[in-house]
């Protein structure tokens, strides 16, 4: 990629498959944590979050012209299923220089099934820029989102996004930030329109308007004219004020009420401290099309939002849990960084997208590799130390040689092949472990096989690289039913694992998810298992009787020998007893394990020479099956406690909605400000797809855990929807 400039770096990138070392820099490497900002995007699908970040590219010259969705071209999108699907479903680091600031802006997907990439974007950054459609209502997940920034402290803005659209509404779309996230969302600018377009931004504390002539991506600034000021004069004062009172100057409102002019450098200063603090969020405006609003955009990026200097570092312990000193940001402390993102290039191989939050990560440097605590999700624990022989910058898709990188940037790693999403990486002299982030339970369950057995290992092979860097994909070999099931967050998560997978050239199917029912006796019946084979020398010969009783549910198996007067030695007894466990795990009816019965063993007959083990636990398995034959079997399907939280106007939805999934309600109660709580007993077959149709029902409001609790007998409406396995 020689002779490639600067400005077309990244848009040279953006056509390719896969990652690839680039040359020329789209963000200088900075040697101060103050002159960096990491800045995460966030917002529903749909709302503009990729084409505001082009605009941004486009306006501080890291690209030279702005990429098209719908053609594939963006600078965050290149990865084929976001290509496909015309959506980020990765997150991807855009850095880029604004003045003397290096802004890396993380592009996040706005699909709830992309949650854990997005969850990766909140920890790599410091703060989070809201992008809100000026044309669609905020989601709940936005609002939750908020919430979820808000727990944390982390500072945020907001920007109302798409203004060039038609039936784009700035008033409406600020008054349901206010609604969403409080009264302290205060807008900075107002649209200044000519005709029905907007044209312009009027600045409420300075007082000049920002005009964007037609087909011009910079701004000519005037002085706002009397019309223009009288009309912003309320909402000029409702943003003083609350400026004022975020303020640490305590006398700034007794002076302002009073009368006096605060000036404007005392309300800028203001206004940067408390949006650094995380108690002020101002909204801005935007169009990514004409670039209207992207220099004040910028500008607020520079000034308001803080340095890594100023975000707490995650807490950090030794290896296996020992306390360790808090750190700093501090590029010149001990070594520690996290891998945020974790993606595979047939060129480059493993590639790790690292946040360093102390110390410098230098090319040549010997480090520790940490992962620990994700044994559930199938990530088993893991140590290792590596030498960084590939230090990369991280320009969406493409890379750049770099030699170091300090705390508080972002970097990318290749051949570590022992990385994965999540893990710590520090000094090889002092190993330490970052305390994890919160991932999200996958809760769509896809039953996959290879096509054909030279598949086979492949398959498990390419689900290694794939779970290396997904920790919200959970793959389980299911015991009881052998089928190999890859939990999900929804079928567009699915859909991207399995574009992966076949994308390495694995030829995988999926096939319907067995639901692992168990088998039981529904009453009494005695069994004969008679084994006589004479075929000419040694023979086989075993002949028992058996009783079968149902037990109550939970109990297990009982074996019981009441064999009288020795007709059958105990040697055979427990090959009896072996043979019958063996049909219990095959099944008697539907070819699921049989469970809750008690077996006694009350007659029977040996041969002194063809009488054998393996005779006598053909004999048991036979005398299992005969009994199941003169006896009626029940079907036991799993049952599992579903949790489920929604706002409180889907409750009566989702109640009814759960009686129809033979689902039976335990109760309901307020969840802490989130609407209701409802617990319910559902059997697991009416749940295999419900992480989607809870999503449907609740306009994507609702979310909900599960956990086994016990098996129970199907209904007879239900039992011959049961196929075999």
């Amino acid at each position: 990629m020689s002779g490639k400039s600067a400005n077309g770096l990244a848009k040279g990138s953006r056509r390719s498959t896969d990652l690839r070392r680039a040359e020329g820099s789209a963000a200088a490497t900075v040697s101060r944590p103050e002159h960096i900002r990491n800045v995460v995007l966030v917002g529903h699908s749909g709302a503009g979050k990729t084409m505001l970040a082009e605009a941004m590219l486009v306006a501080t010259g890291a690209t030279n012209r702005m990429g098209s969705i719908l053609e594939g071209t963006t600078v965050s999108d290149s990865d084929p299923s976001e290509i496909h699907q015309q959506r980020s479903v990765l997150l991807s680091v855009l850095p880029f220089m604004s003045d003397d600031v290096k802004i890396n802006l993380l592009d996040t997907p706005g699909y709830s099934d992309f949650t854990g990439e997005l969850r990766a974007g909140l920890r790599a950054a410091d703060a989070a820029l809201f992008v809100v459609s000026a044309v669609d209502r905020i989601d709940a997940a936005t609002m939750a989102l908020w919430e979820e920034c808000s727990a944390v402290g982390m500072p945020r803005a907001v920007t109302i996004s798409r203004l060039d659209h038609p039936r784009a509404n700035f008033d409406a779309a600020l008054d349901d930030c206010r609604h969403a996230f409080g009264e302290s969302v205060q807008p900075l600018y107002l649209p200044v329109r000519s005709g029905a377009a907007v044209s312009g931004l009027h600045g409420l504390l300075s007082g000049s308007v920002s005009e964007y002539p037609e087909g011009e991506r910079q701004p000519v600034i005037r002085p706002a004219d009397a019309g223009e000021l009288a009309a912003a004069e309320e909402a000029r004062s409702a943003l003083i004020e609350g400026i004022i009172a975020e303020s640490e100057d305590e006398s700034l409102m007794d002076r302002y009420l009073g009368g006096e002019e605060i000036g404007l450098d005392v309300l800028l200063s203001d206004v940067e401290t408390a949006v650094a603090r995380g108690s002020f969020y101002p909204v801005l405006a935007t169009s990514a099309e004409t670039g209207l609003g992207v220099a004040e955009l910028l500008d607020m990026l520079r000034r308001a939002f803080p340095s890594p200097l100023e975000r707490p570092v995650p807490q950090v312990t030794g290896l296996y849990g020992s306390p360790s000193t808090p750190l700093r940001c501090d590029p010149d402390g001990p070594l520690a960084g996290e891998i945020v993102r974790t993606s595979t290039d047939p060129f480059l191989g493993r590639v790790s997208l690292v946040r360093v939050f102390s110390g410098t990560l230098r090319d040549d440097s010997a480090i520790h590799v940490s992962g620990h605590g994700l044994a559930d999700r199938g990530h088993a624990d893991h140590d290792s130390d590596e030498r960084v022989t590939h230090l990369h910058a991280p320009v969406a898709a493409a890379l750049r040689s770099v030699s170091y990188c300090i705390a508080g940037d972002i970097c990318a790693l290749t051949k570590i092949g022992a990385a994965e999403t999540g893990d710590t990486v520090s000094g090889r002299e002092h190993p330490m472990l970052i305390q994890p982030w919160e991932m999200p339970e996958p809760l769509l369950p896809v039953a996959i096989e290879a096509a054909t057995r030279n598949d086979e290992a492949a398959l498990a092979k390419s689900l290694a690289k794939v779970t290396a860097g997904d920790p919200t994909l959970r793959v389980e070999r299911n015991a009881e039913t052998h089928q190999l099931i890859l939990w999900c967050m929804g079928e567009s998560h699915a859909e991207v694992v399995l574009d992966r997978l076949r994308g390495q050239g694995v030829n995988v199917q999926t096939v319907d998810v067995v639901t692992p029912l168990r088998e039981t006796f529904a009453a009494a019946a005695p069994g004969h298992g008679r084994y006589v084979k004479q075929s000419g020398g040694h023979g086989q010969f075993a002949i028992c009787d058996i009783e079968v009783e149902p037990l109550r549910q939970g109990a297990g198996f009982e074996f019981v020998d009441k064999i009288v007067g020795g007709v059958i030695p105990g040697q055979y007894v427990a090959a009896v007893e072996k043979g019958v466990r063996s049909q219990m795990e095959k099944g008697v009816s539907a070819g699921f394990p049989v469970v809750d019965i008690r077996v006694t063993l009350v007659g029977g007959k040996t041969h002194s020479v063809d009488s054998s083990d393996a005779a006598f636990q053909s004999a048991g398995a036979l005398a299992l099956r005969e009994a199941a034959a003169a006896a009626r079997i029940q079907l036991l399907e799993p049952v599992s406690a579903v949790t489920i939280t929604v706002p409180d106007d889907y409750v009566g939805t989702v109640m009814s909605d759960l009686s129809a999934r033979r689902g039976k309600l335990t109760g309901s109660d307020a969840a802490d400000g989130e609407g209701t709580e409802i617990s319910a007993e559902v059997p697991e077959q009416e749940l295999l797809r419900y992480a989607v149709e809870l999503r449907a029902l609740t306009g994507g409001t609702g979310r909900f855990r599960r956990a086994y609790l016990r098996h129970d007998p199907v209904p007879a409406s239900a039992a011959g929807e049961k196929s075999q396995r």
